[in-house]
């Protein structure tokens, strides 16, 4: 009975150290797989060094948004207060005197704000006038040339 015992242990031993080696086998391999996919990621640079590179690229590129979009808001608010709408018309101010060489234009930005000229030729003289638009009306009295030049300028701005 002895015996038994001591041939059922050799028999696990034998089958346990099969299994050990067969595992250590694989992982060696695993490992040899492992050790290549790091060396030659890309180029001569590691897996973990090229990762650090993209990183650092992809920490960069937020920095540059971040400062792109604080620019893009403060160019937005000083865009606002630019003239962007302007409207022009040409006129006779007189009947005697053809060639429509009076102007009356308008210059306003986002808010509505600015002003119109509104230049009258005549063969004796010429005027010019400005008057001053806050949130798209006067406190002067527009002429009718100086209203449509001013709502030419607000229809572009609905453009």
């Amino acid at each position: 009975m002895e015996n038994a015992i001591l041939i059922c242990s050799i028999a696990v031993n034998v089958i346990l150290t099969a299994i050990v080696l067969l595992v250590v086998y694989k992982l060696n391999r695993i490992e040899e797989h492992y050790s290549n996919f790091i060396e030659k990621f890309d180029g001569d640079e590691n897996i973990e060094d090229t990762l650090k590179k993209f990183i650092k690229m992809v920490n960069n590129v937020n920095e540059e948004n971040k400062i792109m979009q604080a620019n893009s808001k403060n160019i937005e608010k000083q865009l606002n207060s630019c003239f962007q709408n302007v409207g022009i018309i040409k006129y006779d101010a007189f009947d005697d005197i053809g060639s429509e060489l009076s102007f009356a234009i308008a210059l306003l930005d986002n808010e509505e704000n600015g002003f119109i000229i509104n230049s009258i030729y005549g063969r004796s003289s010429s005027n010019v006038y400005a008057k001053k638009i806050e949130n798209g009306t006067s406190k002067q009295t527009l002429s009718e040339e100086e209203i449509i030049a001013l709502n030419r300028a607000r229809d572009l701005k609905k453009i």
